[in-house]
């Protein structure tokens, strides 16, 4: 049976992220997740203090903590991952808090550190579009000539009152910016983006898409808005004043995403993972497999894929 799509060899309809590291690597690829005990602009009070309000511990819930060298959790990680795929390579993907703001000095020892070790076929960075300093980013063009590099820019809207709604701390044109900063230099750049942000409609989240999908990033992240315990928005929700999206909208939603998403953008996720016992809502999230198997089924029954609608975006 032909593939649907020509950047899939699954009947995916849309670029994953299995099929473009295939390309790139020839074998399966896994990412090692780190805590590096960074901080973020938006928590030290450089822009802001209490972080974005759906922030509980800057996406680390599921690294093994910084109380552990980068090397010791690329091993731990490495073990994990082996017990399914023997000698799989990893990625080694800094994942907690903004992992871009530290001094030169600092993140070169951990990037090289990463490196060095056996197995590790590349890096990825996770940071923020205000933690990008000149050097730091000269630094990173140098890291992408000699391994794989990803920078993750997280960007979540493109809608100014929503980022200042959940304090975001910096304004889509320092995005751009950034955006531009990396892409000049040859960085590969990851975009996320989440759906079911206070105050957003189904249009606000499409406009998010069709924009971010008109820069060309090489990758983007499709995340589900997760209300975790001991957040502002764990508040918000007790109160009545934010409702969690549904399943079925979030499904309709993401497909109509990767309408208007350039095909040879790879999509890296579709939808994100809250750590079980801290979630509130929507607790129709920890069903990943249903939730990633109703977007597969709604594209094929639209007899859709991922770019149908990107000249559209263009109008």
């Amino acid at each position: 049976m032909e593939n649907p799509f020509p950047y899939a060899d699954d009947n995916k309809r849309y670029h994953t992220l299995a099929y473009h590291l295939k390309e790139v690597f020839g074998r399966r690829v896994f990412k090692a997740v780190i805590d590096a005990g960074m901080t973020c602009p938006n928590l030290d009070g450089t822009k802001g203090t209490g972080g974005c309000t759906y922030c509980q511990s800057g996406s680390g819930a599921f690294t093994h903590g910084p109380l552990l060298s980068v090397p010791e959790q690329i091993r731990k990680e490495q073990e994990r991952i082996h017990k399914k795929w023997k000698d799989a390579p990893v990625i080694a993907y800094f994942q907690a808090h903004t992992n871009t703001y530290a001094p030169l000095p600092v993140l070169r020892r951990l990037f090289e550190d990463a490196l060095a070790v056996p197995g590790v076929c590349g890096l990825s960075v996770a940071t923020r579009a205000d933690a990008l300093e000149p050097e730091t980013i000269s630094y990173l063009q140098e890291l992408s000539r000699r391994t794989y590099l990803t920078v993750e820019l997280g960007l979540q809207t493109v809608h100014d009152c929503t980022a200042e709604r959940i304090n975001r701390g910096h304004t889509y044109p320092e995005f751009l910016n950034a955006c531009e900063a990396l892409q000049k230099h040859g960085i590969r750049l990851c975009v996320h983006l989440i759906n079911g942000l206070p105050g957003e409609d189904t249009g606000m989240m499409l406009e998010t898409a069709r924009v971010v999908g008109l820069l060309r990033p090489d990758a983007v992240k499709i995340h589900l808005l997760h209300i975790l315990k001991e957040t502002p928005l764990a508040a918000d929700l007790a109160a009545g004043k934010i409702e969690p999206m549904t399943r079925d909208a979030y499904i309709q939603t993401v497909c109509s995403q990767l309408e208007l998403l350039p095909p040879q953008t790879v999509v890296e996720r579709v939808t994100g993972d809250g750590e079980r016992a801290m979630l509130l809502a929507p607790l129709w999230s920890v069903d990943k497999i249903a939730v990633l198997g109703g977007i597969d089924r709604e594209l094929a029954r639209r007899e859709t894929c991922q770019g149908t609608r990107f000249q559209e975006a263009f109008i």
